[in-house]
């Protein structure tokens, strides 16, 4: 950091207070995490100097000697953790792994179905503002009303009545577990494809704590931060039949060359996922979301489905007066930072929802337990009750950050 610092001090002291902002406060986007020393050395390392359109053995650029072996690696360590047939990792993120996944299997005029993006799906499962949804035909399932559950019946009599061509399963915030084998099911009645968007849940899977979708989709896409604690980037895992399709709508369909520091990143992320102390981290990513789940309910928290079974929650503020926006910026200002919601049937508009989505990914990361979801719930609480006592707020960040110096955030040196 000393060369940034004499080359640009301005964005040098605008990336140390971010450091600073993240180890002092308690980071509840379930998007969002901390990924190891480790994985931080391989995505500023010299390999950001390379340029390798092509894949190992096939590039269009010579000497790529070491950057074959990094790809190579990778590839074989997420076919291992996942035990799928093929593995591509050049993607630059999900949507674009997404995006290519449509390019590869379906035609323009093809039916994408998958959950609304106001009931936890995601923007590239079809929505319309998304090109997904606009560059294919797009047929949307949502939520029960009541009990904000997927319902498979009506998932089925949806793909029955759209006849898609591929179903998404994933997304965004939807807080309960995922039936993949039943999805399959319906899939292969109306002679669909499946894709399983796994990009929030990656390492709940590889941790052994959410069913895999691997043994029935026939693609599965992942970005490889959030629960995975790996950089910024995409993977997309595939039946052997689909893998040319795949790979050829990567490159050069969509893209050209990999970024070969987060590839390397990816690797590391991957060696790091198949340890005892990963699945040890992704049981307690859970137990601690259900516990943080349980005191909100305590405190008189409405949470979307009345709970959660994997990282995240949904928050409905509505019976405690206080809109999403609101709510997640007086927490902010006390330290706890999530990110306004909509949630199912919302009446009101998506920049100004009804609620807030929280995650255990990063605090769990930090070592944080039981007793610190409670005391997050304590605050949470008083903070919604009194979103403008600035006296409360002020004081409330002073004891998050004191909680937060007892531990340590991975990656990040004390500042």
């Amino acid at each position: 950091m000393d060369d940034l610092k004499r080359t640009d001090p301005e964005i040098f002291d605008l990336i140390k207070q971010e450091e600073r902002y993240e180890l002092d406060s308690i980071r509840l986007i379930p998007s969002e995490n901390y990924v190891s020393a480790a994985v931080l050395a391989a995505t500023g390392s010299v390999l950001t100097n390379k340029y390798s359109e092509g894949y190992p053995g096939r590039r269009y650029y010579e000497g790529q000697r070491y950057i074959d072996q990094i790809e190579t690696l990778a590839i074989d360590r997420a076919k291992a953790l996942f035990k799928t047939d093929h593995v591509n990792v050049q993607p630059y993120s999900g949507s674009p792994a997404n995006l290519a996944v449509y390019f590869a299997l379906l035609k323009p005029t093809d039916t994408i179905m998958g959950l609304s993006l106001p009931h936890g799906g995601h923007l590239t499962h079809g929505w319309p503002v998304s090109i997904t949804g606009t560059f294919w035909r797009s047929a949307q399932y949502t939520v029960d009303r009541e009990s904000h559950r997927i319902d498979l019946d009506s998932v089925r009599d949806l793909a029955r009545k759209e006849r898609p061509r591929i179903i998404v399963t994933g997304g965004t915030a939807y807080p309960r577990t995922w039936d993949f084998r039943s999805f399959a099911e319906i899939a292969k009645e109306v002679g669909a494809l499946m894709l399983a968007d796994i990009s929030h849940i990656a390492g709940l899977i590889a941790g052994g704590v959410h069913p895999s979708p691997v043994p029935y989709a026939d693609v599965v896409s992942t970005t490889t931060h959030k629960t995975l604690r790996g950089p910024r980037g995409a993977m997309i895992m595939c039946k052997a039949e689909h893998a040319e399709a795949i790979d050829k709508a990567v490159f050069p369909g969509l893209q050209g060359g990999p970024h070969n520091h987060t590839t390397a990143a990816i690797a590391v992320a991957l060696k790091e996922a198949g340890t005892p102390e990963f699945k040890d981290y992704a049981r307690k990513v859970v137990s601690n979301a259900k516990t943080l789940a349980d005191e909100l309910l305590s405190r008189g928290f409405e949470l979307v489905s009345g709970g959660t079974d994997n990282h995240l929650i949904v928050v409905d503020l509505t019976n405690k007066k206080v809109i999403g926006k609101k709510g997640a910026q007086a927490l902010d200002a006390a330290g706890i930072i999530s990110n306004y919601n909509t949630v199912p049937y919302d009446p009101r508009k998506p920049f100004s929802p009804s609620g807030i989505r929280l995650g255990t990914p990063a605090v769990t990361s930090r070592g944080m337990g039981d007793a610190e979801m409670r005391q997050i719930g304590k605050w949470m609480d008083e903070v919604i009750s009194h979103p403008n006592d600035e006296a409360a707020v002020k004081r409330i960040a002073g004891e998050v950050a004191e909680m937060c110096c007892k531990f340590p955030a991975p990656g990040i040196a004390s500042v």
